[in-house]
């Protein structure tokens, strides 16, 4: 058991999970399987992009949409989740109203390539090395001057982030890193 928790680590690090297993889902034409970020990670997620009740976070591939939920109940801020599979939207919408905020949190059922991001101020992501490298262009033109982005784990092609911080998690450590959109 304990070999099989440490494959079951390492590949989720990597952004491999087998779907269906310790609660990770993928829904058809996902390219990412659905593993859910700690709390204690997206805490420090949100933290990082220094996020106040002035922002507008979008989460893309937003799961459960704990971290827009975290961002419109600690933080203050509105936000927006994307998530293709349309049970987890629903999902979303019903925790978002449980926890009282759903005025300020919408979730969205569309993918991430075809949304409009231009409103966002932070935007966060726990996807994987290729789609972060093709979602570059989308966040550098669709983005205003000083929007932030959070990344989980995951570079963004070879975009130098400006921070990174390690963050040790429950079960292992995870990589935070912060870029901005410089001026124009």
């Amino acid at each position: 058991m304990d070999r099989l928790r440490t494959l079951i680590r390492l590949c989720s690090g990597l952004g491999l999970l087998v779907a269906g297993w310790m609660g990770c889902a993928r829904a058809p034409g996902v390219e990412v399987p659905y593993v859910q970020t700690p709390s204690e990670v997206v805490m420090e997620m949100l933290r990082l992009a220094r996020v106040t009740p002035d922002d507008v976070v979008y989460d893309l591939g937003s799961g459960d949409g704990r971290l827009v939920i975290a961002a419109a109940r600690y933080f203050g801020a509105r936000g927006v989740g994307i998530e293709l599979d349309p049970a987890l939207v629903a999902e979303s919408k019903k925790i978002a109203r449980r926890a009282g905020v759903a005025e300020r949190a919408r979730f969205v059922e569309q993918d991430i390539f075809e949304a409009d991001i231009s409103e966002a101020t932070v935007v966060t992501m726990y996807l994987s090395p290729s789609v972060n490298a093709r979602l570059r262009p989308k966040l550098q033109s669709q983005l205003r001057p000083g929007a932030r982005i959070v990344s989980h784990d995951f570079p963004i092609g070879d975009w130098a982030p400006e921070r990174v911080v390690q963050f040790k998690g429950p079960e292992r450590t995870h990589a935070l890193s912060l870029w901005t959109i410089p001026s124009r």
